[in-house]
């Protein structure tokens, strides 16, 4: 028993590793690993581990019923030294930003709510919230959703991308939504053409193409700002249908991209056909996304841009705004992509798989950070793997071999272990004591058992059918913390059935005969578990036993099914399913 000073002692440690852990995680803690931190520290508790985790568990809801500012308060009065640590660890593995002044870098993530985030956007969403946090400075979250017609916004995409960013342990100070700030576009396209920056044009897109490939300015080009005014007025109140008029911003004629030529600022969208999902049919003219992201990121006092390579042009034009208004334009840090082999990241194939039937945005073939999520990848995992890959602007191709790796090295010391058996084969054993207890360990490092209570002399188990095979092709097996057994007979009689004989339960006799060491599952008391694991364009699914006590895990916990792998378990109406994630 551990005195009282001590249970003190311990339960301010445990507070301290709650906070940091839940601050890490977007507000929730996770018990498993505030344990682990806690024994990390404190190696000689391990066998008050049963005594402290209640303590522990307590300290953790005390800490989740806090607000994310409330657990960052007490951090920065009681701890401020565990956010500093975690920012010269970030500052460490990542280069300095060009230009940047502490407590005024301003960052922000700009997604389409066209769908969810997935890996290769998360680089921009994580690479943008560390820097912020590196330099003291604030991440803006802003969604981009002016257009409604190709690129429409999922009504829920909103409400999931913040999800996923929470989870991901990112945090924003400001939040907007584009579709709400239309008047603000259409006072800068105001002011822009008075300067003489911009212009609307009435020419057929043919005719304008003709002549911007040939270096020429479209007739409207150079009529004065006035009569431009009054055009862009009588687009707002609706004089223009689709594709009759657009508001141009003047840049070089003869640049050698003819796409930045006098490139579209605002156009019509006919939204009676195409109602936008948060502000339906109220406007008909739109920003393209560089006029909004351009404009957004100056008003919004952004100072560093990260983005892909892929953006370098939309840089460029853009910056003809920026010009023309006279503002500074924000340093931009362009990245080459991050892709993850054998998911799919396509936001556009995503959407069209789902029409297909899969699932919206947690389908396990999916590279989304949802569909992480449930394979049971960490956002420790995915931080490490993004600051591996930092601002290299070459592109980056992540094997799931190698996130596994990274994966497995954070969730092991945490991850409890159950016997589940696949293509199941009963065996009888006989022979067994009358009466005798098996201690199965969760965990080898944190020294927890669950402790079973068997009432012989027979016992009828589960086996794998692989390792069946190998009892009546060797003779001999250890059944994992149970005892050590023969092979007599193979029974056939409409199902495939193994009798056994009892040896005894002693590790020299398993190494003395170098027998293979199996898991099981008692016949009598079993739980049938689905377990899923993508293949390609497929999910394999597939029924086994596992043993009573994963009844006992929640829903969401990340687990080792022993000699098979790690598996994120989710609770079902219909029973308790598997989904896995990797050896």
């Amino acid at each position: 028993m551990l005195e009282e000073s001590r249970l003190k002692e311990l339960r301010e440690l445990a507070f301290k590793y709650s906070l940091l852990n839940a601050v890490k995680h977007g507000g929730k803690a996770s018990l498993k690993a505030v344990v682990s931190k806690v024994l990390g520290e404190k190696p000689d508790l391990k066998s008050f581990v049963k005594q402290l985790i209640p303590l522990i568990s307590q300290v953790v809801e005390e800490v989740n019923r806090l607000t994310l500012e409330e657990q960052l308060n007490t951090i920065r009065i009681n701890w401020p030294e565990l956010l500093e640590e975690r920012k010269a660890l970030e500052k460490k593995s990542l280069p300095p930003l060009p230009n940047a002044i502490e407590g005024r870098v301003v960052t922000r993530f700009a997604p389409n709510p066209d769908y969810t985030i997935h890996l290769g956007n998360a680089r921009s969403a994580y690479l943008s919230y560390v820097y912020a946090e590196i330099y003291r400075g604030e991440m803006v979250l802003r969604f981009e959703d002016t257009d409604p017609r190709i690129k429409a916004s999922f009504p829920d995409s909103y409400v999931k991308i913040k999800e996923d960013l929470k989870w991901l342990g990112i945090k924003w100070s400001r939040e907007y939504i584009q579709s709400l700030r239309l008047q603000i576009y259409y006072e800068i396209a105001r002011e822009l053409v008075k300067r003489g920056g911009a212009y609307v044009d009435k020419c057929s897109i043919n005719l304008f193409r003709k002549l911007r490939n040939q270096g020429k300015e479209c007739p409207h080009r150079s009529l004065d700002s006035s009569s431009h005014l009054e055009e862009l007025d009588k687009m707002i109140e609706g004089a223009y249908s689709e594709g009759e008029a657009v508001v141009r911003v003047k840049t070089d004629l003869e640049h050698p991209d003819p796409s930045v030529r006098d490139w579209v600022a605002l156009r019509i969208i006919d939204t009676s056909r195409n109602p936008h999902p948060l502000v339906g049919d109220k406007y008909i003219v739109w920003p393209t996304y560089n006029y909004a992201a351009g404009v957004d990121d100056y008003l919004m006092g952004i100072t560093h841009i990260f983005r892909g390579k892929e953006h370098m042009t939309n840089t460029v034009k853009q910056k003809y705004v920026y010009e023309r208004l006279g503002w500074k334009y924000p340093e931009a840090i362009h990245f080459g992509r991050l892709s993850l082999e054998g998911v799919v990241l396509s936001k556009s194939l995503m959407r069209r798989r789902v029409r297909e039937g899969y699932e919206v945005y947690d389908d396990i073939r999916f590279g989304t950070l949802s569909a992480l999520r449930r394979r049971g990848i960490v956002p420790e995992a995915i931080h490490e793997v993004i600051r591996e890959v930092g601002l290299s602007p070459l592109d980056a191709k992540i094997s799931y071999v190698n996130l596994a790796a990274i994966n497995r090295k954070i969730i092991d010391p945490i991850a409890c272990r159950y016997m589940y058996v696949e293509d199941p084969v009963e065996v009888v054993v006989e022979g067994l004591p009358e009466e005798h207890s098996v201690k199965v360990t969760r965990h080898p490092t944190l020294k927890t058992y669950d402790e079973v209570v068997f009432k012989g002399p027979r016992l009828s188990v589960y086996l794998a059918k692989s390792d069946a095979e190998t009892l009546v092709r060797r003779g001999m097996i250890r059944l994992m913390e149970l005892a050590n057994v023969k092979f007599i007979e193979r029974i056939n009689n409409g199902r495939i059935l193994i009798n056994a004989m009892y040896i005894d339960n002693s590790l020299e006799t398993a190494q003395k005969n170098n027998l293979q060491i199996v898991q099981w599952a008692p016949v009598s008391d079993c739980v049938v578990v689905e377990v899923l694991k993508p293949f390609g364009d497929s999910i394999v699914r597939s029924l086994g036993y596992a043993e009573r006590s994963i009844e006992r895990v929640n829903s969401g916990d990340i687990i080792q099914f022993y000699r098979y792998g790690f598996v994120r378990i989710e609770k079902t109406s219909t029973g308790i399913r598997a989904i896995f994630a990797h050896t």
